[in-house]
């Protein structure tokens, strides 16, 4: 009920043109920052799904950058195992002229010219960096150059040469996010990459009576195996072999010790964690030494790298070793350059995958946006509608308070 007043009017009158005043101030704030949704009270459901659309989108162009930066990596990289390919293409042709037995002692000496500049090339390659200086093949150790090399004298060269390739990255593989929980795993380990033969390891230990004294961590290859304390060296051969590595263990009918053999072509990785098991067996030295480069002095180690076979060619060129070129070396490069191409067509298929990862973001982000749209975004026609009916209200409401309260000071001069 209303009381009715003189005032009545004036005040009903002042209470809705405040009224029709904030519906505009809100409709041309919406208009303004193009969005429905100036404040929560707005529209709290469309609120809510608005932060949740936009909080996803920022994480799908994270995942679209993230792929991005995979794609150009695996190309870059796909280059250079690809160049490395085609050197060993030139090695082999080298190998088998010199193999033929047709040459003289000063045709296989020119020969290892032209091989040890195809070898500085090959460490050229393995090397190589990408546009911010980070090394392409040393694992997740990027500021670190891959490879060093060490100069020595060689039998039949006017001049120091490269005697020995020594990796100084690491074997941890870098896992990035391209999805949500959907990661691709970044494998740049040289010694992997860059490998020739199957590895093998002998130890010379007898461990029949070995027990594990404590508990205890291996790192084998980058994975952590846990060895309980009791464990016999059966037990650690069996952890091994179901731990997923390509690492067969087997103890030695012989020796009695443990024998470690890869099921493809790369470099052993072994490392003590937590404790000292692997130290305690004899396979590696102290914890003082780093690995690839810790393995005990009376292990017997069989298998090398890419630069290794190609060292080995170069020196038997220099010898005039007709027999060793044409059966170890021979051999030992056809090994390279199948791992070579194993490893050039699995960074291919990285490619491919971190390209299908960019065109499924690339739509995501398209249909995010979308939502985005239809929950805050302004429909600016029916937004300038509204506005200009509200505007045409305001002036009639302001037209009919004229006309009733049309009294003025010169009414009452008489």
């Amino acid at each position: 009920m209303n009381r009715i007043s003189s005032q009545l009017n004036n005040t009903n009158t002042q209470y809705f043109l405040r009224q029709q005043e904030v519906k505009q101030a809100q409709k041309n704030a919406q208009i303004g920052n193009q969005s429905k949704i100036t404040s929560l009270r707005d529209d709290p459901l469309a609120a809510g799904h608005l932060v949740r659309y936009e909080s996803y989108l920022k994480r799908v162009n994270i995942f679209e950058k993230n792929a991005l930066t995979l794609s150009d990596q695996f190309k870059m990289r796909e280059g250079y195992i690809n160049q490395n390919l085609q050197i060993m293409q030139r090695v082999r042709e080298l190998a088998v002229s010199g193999a033929n037995g047709l040459n003289t002692t000063d045709d296989l000496k020119n020969m290892a010219v032209e091989v040890n500049e195809l070898l500085n090339e090959l460490i050229q390659n393995a090397n190589a960096t990408d546009q911010d200086g980070n090394s392409l093949f040393a694992g997740t150790r990027t500021n670190t150059l891959a490879f060093d090399v060490s100069m020595g004298n060689v039998p039949g060269a006017s001049e120091p040469l490269i005697e020995f390739v020594k990796y100084n990255g690491n074997v941890t593989t870098n896992r990035v996010e391209v999805d949500e929980q959907a990661y691709l795993d970044v494998e740049n380990s040289g010694n992997k990459i860059f490998w020739a033969e199957p590895q093998q390891l002998m130890g010379q230990r007898d461990l029949s009576s070995w027990q594990a004294q404590e508990d205890s961590i291996i790192n084998v290859d980058g994975v952590d195996i846990a060895v309980n304390a009791g464990d016999n060296i059966y037990s650690l051969a069996s952890k091994i072999n179901s731990s997923g590595v390509a690492i067969k263990a087997t103890i030695d009918p012989v020796t009695r010790g443990l024998n470690l053999t890869t099921t493809d072509s790369h470099q052993i990785w072994l490392q003590d964690k937590n404790g000292a098991v692997l130290n305690e067996i004899g396979m590696i030295k102290d914890s003082s030494q780093m690995p690839p480069h810790n393995i005990a002095g009376n292990v017997s180690v069989s298998g090398g790298s890419l630069f290794d076979t190609v060292i080995a060619l170069r020196d038997a060129m220099y010898k005039g070793d007709v027999e060793q070129i044409g059966s170890r070396c021979l051999g030992s490069i056809d090994q390279g350059m199948s791992n070579l191409t194993t490893r050039l067509a699995k960074s291919g298929s990285d490619y491919e995958r971190a390209q299908a990862n960019i065109v499924r973001q690339q739509t995501t982000n398209l249909n995010v946006t979308q939502m985005i749209s239809r929950e805050g975004d302004v429909d600016m026609s029916k937004a300038i509608t509204d506005l200009k009916m509200m505007e045409l209200v305001h002036q009639a409401t302001l037209s009919n308070a004229g006309k009733m309260y049309s009294s003025s000071l010169l009414d009452y001069i008489r």
